[in-house]
């Protein structure tokens, strides 16, 4: 992975047995194992194939093993020259039907040595096409258009921190398979990034950038609309949409069910390996704003001429400037840098989810983590090997003189674990998922919370439950993404029971109904979590030494 997304999730990352009763009446298992081999044509392409009707016009994809496909289509317009810093504008409508069968360009961020790391290239298997402005698009699978079916719908936010990323970085994002065997309709978006969706020049523009800071979001809540006005067109029920998302796509969710915007838009979250309960101060982004002014050697008069710079040179000054920033105004911890703004208008002040009432009360929301996000031996086999002392001496760089007890702590919650698994499991620790689960938990709709510790058999075991690997385990994809897993049986027999968890949650607001275990609702006294392994069982507080020592 990208050290970005690294510091991101520092940024914002935000035992006792439960019964095994499961709720079979709510949802079917689903299951990944291959079909009978068939020598029959499976791709369908043509003039008149799979043609569906859009607000901007007609669209033509193509159906891959009787999904019919969608890629890269339009949401909203270019966003380069006098649409950059703007909130996003519907696209021009078209006439003729527009071929919808490739990905849509990823959003302006920063590409070199992104492949730098073969380990991390083959492992994580990156996919990025063109880096353009025009990538307000979407992707779109379903088992059927136009056929008055109202499906569930997954929107998936993508990974990447608020900087990079894109709807089909990894193959594990790919909607193919849970799309046919959930028969729901999958979404996935590219949307504004970075210094490009995050800066924030209102203090220094006036009301032509009153957006500017939120651009990137309200590229979110974009989409979203499009999915309300167009999804049933595509088989979709735009009553039942669940937004879905990992690493700062977690965040992405969370700071999009408290968005005002959102109501009516979204009705359930899923927000893996990372969440967020506050953004940017404005002040700060404020300041941020007019330091990235100042960079490009502009004015409030010439302000403007920043519409014109080309993208690749705007996040050059847009960075220099952070780094100014972060020296002139260091904030505590991770926190700072191009994100959502806390505006009050566009997204709240203080604390997500703080309210009792409200939109975003009625929401449920899963919430998972890893065992290891930030597993350090997972490229250097030498580590294993290292001691107690060494993973302390490690420690202090961090967490100072609380080091021996938090290992020590985290040591009498996991016995059997090794120095080199404690020192990941700490690194990798869920206060972010337990502030997140805490504060949704005194709203009327349920969260519930998991803790992902499946192991692939890969890298002499070093790769462990690394940060990403869940992804293609709720999507059906594991064979899709072997290098993460090694494909087969294993992995596709959990993966079976988290999609229906994830299905029967995204149909009805509960996750029970599937294979997993009567999964209960989170609750601060018991810290009820769903552990996720070949051997799936609900445990209470199953770090809670080890969460605590944080504390002390």
């Amino acid at each position: 992975m990208k050290t970005n997304r690294r510091d991101f999730f520092k940024k914002v990352g935000a035992g006792t047995l439960a019964a095994s009763i499961p709720f079979a009446s709510q949802a079917h298992a689903l299951s990944s194992a291959p079909k009978a081999a068939s020598d029959d044509q499976f791709l369908q392409i043509g003039d008149n194939i799979a043609i569906a009707n859009t607000d901007s016009g007609k669209v033509r994809g193509y159906i891959l093993k009787g999904v019919f496909t969608y890629l890269g289509i339009p949401y909203g317009a270019d966003t380069a020259g006098k649409n950059r810093f703007m909130a996003p504008k519907k696209p021009e409508p078209w006439t003729d039907v527009k071929p919808t069968i490739w990905w849509g360009n990823t959003a302006p961020q920063i590409m070199d040595n992104r492949y730098a790391n073969v380990h991390y290239s083959f492992a994580d298997h990156w996919n990025y096409d063109d880096v353009s402005e025009d990538c307000l698009r979407l992707n779109v699978w379903s088992n059927g258009i136009a056929d008055g079916k109202k499906r569930p719908v997954m929107v998936w936010l993508h990974g990447g921190g608020f900087t990079n990323g894109n709807g089909i970085e990894q193959d594990g994002y790919h909607g193919e398979n849970f799309a046919k065997n959930g028969d729901i309709v999958f979404v996935s978006i590219n949307h504004r990034l970075g210094p490009i969706g995050f800066t924030d020049l209102s203090s220094v523009g006036g009301d032509k950038y009153k957006d500017s800071g939120n651009v990137g979001m309200l590229d979110i809540i974009a989409a979203l609309n499009w999915v309300k006005t167009n999804i049933s067109n595509f088989g979709g029920d735009p009553g039942n949409v669940t937004i879905m998302g990992q690493s700062g796509g977690g965040a992405k969710v969370t700071c999009t069910m408290a968005m005002p915007a959102s109501e009516g838009m979204v009705h359930k979250g899923v927000a893996l390996s990372g969440s967020m309960l506050q953004a940017n101060d404005k002040e700060y982004a404020q300041t941020l704003g007019r330091y990235v002014m100042e960079e490009a050697k502009l004015t409030p008069a010439t302000l403007d001429q920043i519409q014109e710079i080309s993208w690749r040179e705007y996040l050059d000054i847009a960075n220099r400037a952070l780094v100014r920033m972060r020296k002139d105004n260091p904030q505590p911890g991770f926190r700072g840098g191009f994100g959502p703004v806390a505006d009050g208008v566009h997204i709240p002040k203080g604390e997500f989810f703080s309210e009792t009432s409200g939109h975003a009360a009625n929401m449920p929301l899963m919430v998972c983590t890893t065992f290891h996000e930030w597993n350090p031996t997972r490229t250097n086999a030498e580590l294993e090997k290292i001691d107690k002392a060494g993973v302390v001496e490690q420690l202090k760089g961090r967490f100072g003189e609380q080091s021996d007890a938090i290992y020590a702590a985290y040591a009498k919650d996991f016995p059997n674990a090794s120095p080199a698994d404690l020192w990941a499991m700490i690194l990798s620790n869920r206060q972010g998922a337990i502030n997140t689960s805490t504060a949704k938990s005194s709203q009327s709709a349920p969260v519930y919370l998991a803790w992902f510790g499946w192991e692939p058999n890969l890298y002499d075991g070093r790769m462990k439950a690394f940060h990403c690997i869940d992804i293609c385990f709720w999507y059906q994809n594991t064979d899709r993404m072997y290098t993460h897993t090694g494909g087969g049986a294993r992995p596709r027999a959990l993966s079976d029971k988290m999609s229906s968890a994830l299905l029967a949650f995204m149909k009805t607001g509960n996750p029970n109904g599937g294979g997993l275990p009567n999964w209960p609702a989170y609750q601060v006294a018991n810290g009820e979590t769903m552990i996720l392994d070949d051997t799936c069982q609900v445990k209470n507080k199953p770090d809670a030494n080890g969460l605590a020592a944080f504390m002390a």
